[in-house]
Protein backbone atom coordinates (compact mmCIF):
# COMPACT_ATOMS: atom_id res chain seq x y z
CA UNK A 1 0.00 0.00 0.00
CA UNK A 2 1.39 3.40 -0.83
CA UNK A 3 2.63 5.37 2.29
CA UNK A 4 0.20 8.01 3.86
CA UNK A 5 2.64 10.66 4.46
CA UNK A 6 5.16 12.98 3.01
CA UNK A 7 7.45 11.90 5.77
CA UNK A 8 6.73 8.31 4.99
CA UNK A 9 7.07 8.58 1.56
CA UNK A 10 11.12 10.05 2.30
CA UNK A 11 11.88 7.38 4.90
CA UNK A 12 10.81 4.84 1.82
CA UNK A 13 12.86 6.06 -0.15
CA UNK A 14 16.12 7.01 1.71
CA UNK A 15 16.07 3.25 2.49
CA UNK A 16 15.95 1.98 -0.50
CA UNK A 17 17.81 4.83 -2.37
CA UNK A 18 15.57 5.17 -5.37
CA UNK A 19 13.41 8.48 -6.22
CA UNK A 20 10.16 9.07 -5.88
CA UNK A 21 8.96 7.93 -9.52
CA UNK A 22 10.42 4.81 -8.85
CA UNK A 23 8.50 3.85 -5.44
CA UNK A 24 5.58 4.76 -7.41
CA UNK A 25 5.97 2.51 -10.17
CA UNK A 26 6.99 -0.36 -7.50
CA UNK A 27 3.59 0.81 -5.50
CA UNK A 28 1.77 0.61 -8.45
CA UNK A 29 3.02 -2.98 -9.93
CA UNK A 30 2.02 -4.04 -6.33
CA UNK A 31 -1.64 -2.82 -6.38
CA UNK A 32 -2.32 -3.49 -9.78
CA UNK A 33 -1.04 -7.22 -9.60
CA UNK A 34 0.50 -6.36 -12.92
CA UNK A 35 4.10 -6.48 -13.86
CA UNK A 36 6.74 -3.26 -14.47
CA UNK A 37 6.15 -3.34 -18.63
CA UNK A 38 2.03 -3.46 -18.38
CA UNK A 39 2.17 -0.40 -15.64
CA UNK A 40 4.86 1.37 -17.47
CA UNK A 41 3.27 1.15 -21.15
CA UNK A 42 -0.53 2.61 -19.42
CA UNK A 43 1.75 5.25 -18.32
CA UNK A 44 3.48 5.89 -21.96
CA UNK A 45 -0.72 6.17 -23.39
CA UNK A 46 -1.02 8.56 -20.51
CA UNK A 47 1.87 10.56 -21.95
CA UNK A 48 0.98 10.33 -25.79
CA UNK A 49 -2.66 11.65 -25.06
CA UNK A 50 -0.90 14.89 -23.13
CA UNK A 51 1.30 15.56 -26.11
CA UNK A 52 -1.30 15.67 -28.28
CA UNK A 53 -4.11 18.16 -26.20
CA UNK A 54 -1.15 20.21 -25.26
CA UNK A 55 -0.38 20.62 -29.09
CA UNK A 56 -3.55 20.39 -30.37
CA UNK A 57 -5.20 24.02 -29.81
CA UNK A 58 -1.15 26.07 -30.62
CA UNK A 59 -1.83 24.16 -34.40
CA UNK A 60 -5.75 24.52 -34.41
CA UNK A 61 -7.83 27.97 -33.20
CA UNK A 62 -10.14 25.12 -31.08
CA UNK A 63 -13.16 26.91 -29.82
CA UNK A 64 -15.50 25.57 -26.32
CA UNK A 65 -18.21 24.36 -26.41
CA UNK A 66 -20.03 28.13 -25.12
CA UNK A 67 -17.67 30.12 -27.00
CA UNK A 68 -16.34 31.45 -23.51
CA UNK A 69 -12.68 30.58 -24.36
CA UNK A 70 -10.70 29.46 -27.46
CA UNK A 71 -7.97 30.61 -29.70
CA UNK A 72 -5.42 31.98 -27.09
CA UNK A 73 -3.23 28.51 -27.30
CA UNK A 74 -2.72 28.91 -30.93
CA UNK A 75 -2.42 33.18 -30.13
CA UNK A 76 0.70 32.46 -27.75
CA UNK A 77 2.65 29.75 -29.94
CA UNK A 78 2.34 32.43 -32.67
CA UNK A 79 3.83 35.29 -30.21
CA UNK A 80 6.24 32.88 -29.28
CA UNK A 81 7.81 31.80 -32.87
CA UNK A 82 8.28 35.79 -33.58
CA UNK A 83 11.03 35.28 -30.74
CA UNK A 84 10.37 38.52 -28.97
CA UNK A 85 8.89 37.57 -25.83
CA UNK A 86 10.09 38.89 -22.31
CA UNK A 87 9.90 35.59 -20.63
CA UNK A 88 11.95 33.44 -23.19
CA UNK A 89 10.35 30.55 -25.13
CA UNK A 90 10.21 28.09 -22.61
CA UNK A 91 7.81 29.87 -20.44
CA UNK A 92 6.06 30.86 -23.18
CA UNK A 93 5.95 27.51 -25.03
CA UNK A 94 4.74 26.04 -21.24
CA UNK A 95 1.78 28.41 -21.52
CA UNK A 96 0.48 27.71 -24.95
CA UNK A 97 1.08 24.02 -24.09
CA UNK A 98 -1.40 24.86 -20.82
CA UNK A 99 -3.97 26.73 -22.73
CA UNK A 100 -4.07 24.05 -25.69
CA UNK A 101 -5.26 21.15 -23.07
CA UNK A 102 -7.64 23.43 -21.59
CA UNK A 103 -8.82 24.72 -24.91
CA UNK A 104 -9.29 20.97 -25.70
CA UNK A 105 -10.87 20.21 -23.16
CA UNK A 106 -13.53 22.78 -23.34
CA UNK A 107 -14.19 22.02 -26.64
CA UNK A 108 -15.40 18.35 -25.75
CA UNK A 109 -12.03 16.79 -27.02
CA UNK A 110 -9.73 14.43 -25.25
CA UNK A 111 -7.29 14.97 -21.98
CA UNK A 112 -5.68 13.53 -19.02
CA UNK A 113 -7.55 15.04 -16.03
CA UNK A 114 -4.12 15.39 -13.81
CA UNK A 115 -5.32 15.32 -11.41
CA UNK A 116 -8.64 16.93 -12.55
CA UNK A 117 -10.01 18.30 -15.85
CA UNK A 118 -9.95 21.96 -14.83
CA UNK A 119 -6.49 21.65 -14.03
CA UNK A 120 -5.66 19.17 -17.13
CA UNK A 121 -3.01 21.71 -18.64
CA UNK A 122 -0.44 22.00 -15.92
CA UNK A 123 0.99 18.82 -15.49
CA UNK A 124 1.45 18.09 -19.41
CA UNK A 125 2.92 21.81 -19.94
CA UNK A 126 5.77 21.73 -17.35
CA UNK A 127 6.91 18.21 -18.12
CA UNK A 128 6.90 18.93 -21.80
CA UNK A 129 8.57 22.00 -21.64
CA UNK A 130 11.03 20.89 -19.20
CA UNK A 131 11.84 17.68 -20.91
CA UNK A 132 12.31 19.31 -24.08
CA UNK A 133 14.59 22.10 -22.36
CA UNK A 134 16.79 19.44 -21.13
CA UNK A 135 16.93 17.22 -23.55
CA UNK A 136 15.32 14.44 -21.87
CA UNK A 137 13.77 10.80 -23.31
CA UNK A 138 10.35 9.69 -23.52
CA UNK A 139 11.19 7.21 -20.27
CA UNK A 140 12.71 9.96 -18.53
CA UNK A 141 9.09 11.76 -19.11
CA UNK A 142 7.32 8.94 -18.26
CA UNK A 143 9.63 8.95 -15.14
CA UNK A 144 8.53 12.34 -14.16
CA UNK A 145 4.69 11.61 -14.61
CA UNK A 146 4.99 9.14 -11.99
CA UNK A 147 6.62 11.60 -9.87
CA UNK A 148 4.06 13.77 -10.28
CA UNK A 149 1.44 10.68 -9.66
CA UNK A 150 3.09 9.73 -6.02
CA UNK A 151 2.81 13.45 -4.62
CA UNK A 152 -1.15 13.86 -6.41
CA UNK A 153 -1.52 10.37 -4.08
CA UNK A 154 -0.09 12.06 -1.08
CA UNK A 155 -2.57 14.93 -1.55
CA UNK A 156 -5.36 13.19 -1.89
CA UNK A 157 -4.77 11.08 0.67
CA UNK A 158 -4.66 13.87 2.98
CA UNK A 159 -6.49 16.81 1.62
CA UNK A 160 -8.34 16.59 -1.61
CA UNK A 161 -7.82 17.72 -5.67
CA UNK A 162 -11.81 18.42 -5.97
CA UNK A 163 -12.45 21.83 -6.49
CA UNK A 164 -16.04 21.55 -4.95
CA UNK A 165 -14.36 20.48 -1.72
CA UNK A 166 -10.96 22.64 -1.32
CA UNK A 167 -11.33 25.42 -4.24
CA UNK A 168 -9.28 26.02 -7.02
CA UNK A 169 -6.17 25.42 -4.62
CA UNK A 170 -6.89 21.69 -4.61
CA UNK A 171 -7.39 21.77 -8.19
CA UNK A 172 -4.83 24.08 -9.82
CA UNK A 173 -2.56 24.08 -6.62
CA UNK A 174 -2.21 20.13 -6.38
CA UNK A 175 -1.70 19.86 -10.02
CA UNK A 176 1.37 22.21 -9.87
CA UNK A 177 2.65 21.26 -7.15
CA UNK A 178 2.32 17.32 -8.75
CA UNK A 179 4.42 19.08 -11.91
CA UNK A 180 6.72 21.10 -9.93
CA UNK A 181 7.83 18.26 -8.08
CA UNK A 182 8.13 16.07 -11.21
CA UNK A 183 10.49 18.63 -12.75
CA UNK A 184 12.57 18.75 -9.84
CA UNK A 185 13.63 15.06 -10.03
CA UNK A 186 13.80 15.31 -13.38
CA UNK A 187 16.54 17.91 -12.67
CA UNK A 188 18.10 15.31 -10.82
CA UNK A 189 16.44 16.64 -7.58
CA UNK A 190 16.39 14.41 -4.33
CA UNK A 191 13.26 13.28 -2.79
CA UNK A 192 13.32 15.60 -0.28
CA UNK A 193 13.48 18.88 -3.02
CA UNK A 194 10.93 17.19 -4.86
CA UNK A 195 8.60 17.64 -2.02
CA UNK A 196 9.77 20.78 -0.89
CA UNK A 197 8.71 22.27 -4.67
CA UNK A 198 5.42 21.04 -4.04
CA UNK A 199 5.27 22.58 -0.81
CA UNK A 200 6.26 25.96 -1.66
CA UNK A 201 3.66 26.05 -4.31
CA UNK A 202 0.55 24.26 -2.45
CA UNK A 203 2.03 27.41 0.02
CA UNK A 204 1.40 30.31 -2.59
CA UNK A 205 -1.94 29.55 -3.85
CA UNK A 206 -3.44 28.99 -0.46
CA UNK A 207 -7.09 30.10 -0.66
CA UNK A 208 -7.27 30.17 -4.38
CA UNK A 209 -11.36 30.32 -5.04
CA UNK A 210 -12.82 27.98 -7.70
CA UNK A 211 -15.28 30.70 -8.77
CA UNK A 212 -16.37 29.64 -12.94
CA UNK A 213 -17.96 31.58 -14.95
CA UNK A 214 -21.39 30.16 -15.85
CA UNK A 215 -20.52 27.23 -13.91
CA UNK A 216 -18.07 25.84 -16.44
CA UNK A 217 -14.19 24.89 -16.29
CA UNK A 218 -13.40 27.66 -18.86
CA UNK A 219 -12.70 31.31 -17.21
CA UNK A 220 -10.77 31.69 -15.41
CA UNK A 221 -9.54 28.31 -15.22
CA UNK A 222 -7.63 27.81 -18.53
CA UNK A 223 -5.98 30.88 -17.41
CA UNK A 224 -5.01 29.42 -13.77
CA UNK A 225 -3.33 26.82 -15.92
CA UNK A 226 -1.03 29.11 -16.83
CA UNK A 227 -0.57 30.56 -13.62
CA UNK A 228 0.10 26.60 -11.87
CA UNK A 229 2.15 26.10 -14.98
CA UNK A 230 4.52 29.11 -14.57
CA UNK A 231 4.98 28.63 -10.67
CA UNK A 232 5.56 24.97 -11.31
CA UNK A 233 8.43 25.79 -13.65
CA UNK A 234 9.95 28.47 -11.38
CA UNK A 235 10.02 26.68 -8.04
CA UNK A 236 11.66 23.72 -9.16
CA UNK A 237 14.73 26.36 -10.18
CA UNK A 238 13.70 27.78 -6.95
CA UNK A 239 14.21 24.38 -5.22
CA UNK A 240 17.13 23.34 -6.85
CA UNK A 241 19.39 26.31 -6.02
CA UNK A 242 19.32 25.10 -2.29
CA UNK A 243 16.18 27.19 -1.54
CA UNK A 244 13.88 24.71 0.97
CA UNK A 245 10.35 25.47 2.28
CA UNK A 246 10.32 26.62 6.47
CA UNK A 247 7.14 24.55 6.65
CA UNK A 248 7.12 21.21 5.40
CA UNK A 249 4.86 18.82 2.50
CA UNK A 250 2.91 17.64 4.62
CA UNK A 251 1.72 20.14 7.18
CA UNK A 252 1.10 22.62 3.87
CA UNK A 253 -1.10 19.59 2.23
CA UNK A 254 -2.95 19.35 5.68
CA UNK A 255 -3.23 23.63 5.96
CA UNK A 256 -4.45 23.34 2.22
CA UNK A 257 -7.59 20.76 3.68
CA UNK A 258 -8.49 22.83 6.58
CA UNK A 259 -8.47 26.36 4.12
CA UNK A 260 -10.78 24.86 1.70
CA UNK A 261 -13.08 23.31 4.80
CA UNK A 262 -13.12 27.12 5.88
CA UNK A 263 -14.04 28.52 2.09
CA UNK A 264 -18.10 29.20 1.97
CA UNK A 265 -19.69 26.87 -0.96
CA UNK A 266 -19.80 29.96 -2.26
CA UNK A 267 -16.24 30.18 -3.34
CA UNK A 268 -15.94 26.19 -4.10
CA UNK A 269 -17.63 25.58 -7.42
CA UNK A 270 -20.98 26.35 -7.04
CA UNK A 271 -20.22 30.03 -9.30
CA UNK A 272 -22.48 31.66 -6.72
CA UNK A 273 -19.30 33.83 -5.62
CA UNK A 274 -15.98 35.61 -6.52
CA UNK A 275 -15.73 36.38 -10.32
CA UNK A 276 -18.52 34.50 -11.75
CA UNK A 277 -20.69 36.90 -9.88
CA UNK A 278 -19.58 39.87 -11.35
CA UNK A 279 -21.63 41.78 -13.68
CA UNK A 280 -19.58 40.73 -16.53
CA UNK A 281 -19.84 37.30 -15.78
CA UNK A 282 -23.49 37.40 -15.32
CA UNK A 283 -24.00 39.02 -18.66
CA UNK A 284 -21.73 36.00 -20.06
CA UNK A 285 -23.94 33.43 -18.55
CA UNK A 286 -27.10 34.77 -19.61
CA UNK A 287 -25.86 34.89 -23.47
CA UNK A 288 -24.96 31.25 -22.96
CA UNK A 289 -27.93 29.80 -21.46
CA UNK A 290 -30.31 31.92 -23.73
CA UNK A 291 -28.68 30.67 -26.87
Amino acid sequence: MFVSSGKDLLEKCNEKNIPIWEYTIREEIESSESNREKVIEKMRSTLHVMMNSSQYAQDNEVKSVSGLIGGDAYKIKNYSDKGETLTGELMNKAMARALSSSEVNAAMGRIVACPTAGSCGILPAVVLSAGEKLNKSEDELLNALFTAAGVGILIAKNSTLAGAEGGCQAECGSAAAMASAAVVEMMGGSPEQALTAAAIVIKNVLGLVCDPVAGLVEVPCAKRNIAGTVSALTTADLVMSGVYSKIPFDEVVEAMYKIGKQMPSELRETAQGGIAITPTALKLKKGIFEN
